[in-house]
């Protein structure tokens, strides 16, 4: 539980699920969608997420170097969970606005 509810491997998930990247194309589509990720961020991110068994790492031993993420079996039965959750933030986004509005008006 504690891997999913980190700010980053949800994201990572959801990038994989469409098929494997390099480390640069993950790095690069986390700045986009997050506003950063710091190179030592993203590496304990994927070393955890290989930990748990949720992707694979291949390491080509090329110069320049070139690794590649691919999710696993597990890894991929995440993706529907998370694209649940991420339907229910986007259609809930104006009701947890107003909440927030009226928690930080409040004494």
């Amino acid at each position: 539980m504690d891997r999913l509810a980190d700010q980053w491997s949800g994201l990572v998930i959801l990038l994989l699920a469409d098929g494997t990247r390099r480390y640069a194309e993950l790095r690069s589509a986390l700045r986009e969608f997050a506003g950063g990720i710091s190179e030592k961020m993203l590496t304990q991110t994927l070393r955890g997420m290989e930990r748990d068994g949720l992707l694979t790492r291949r390491d080509h031993q090329t110069y320049p170097r070139r690794v590649e993420y691919t999710l696993t079996p597990l890894g991929l039965s995440l993706r529907e969970p998370l694209l649940t959750v991420c339907d229910w933030s986007a259609r809930h986004r104006e009701d947890i606005r107003r909440a927030r509005a009226r928690y930080d008006a409040s004494p």
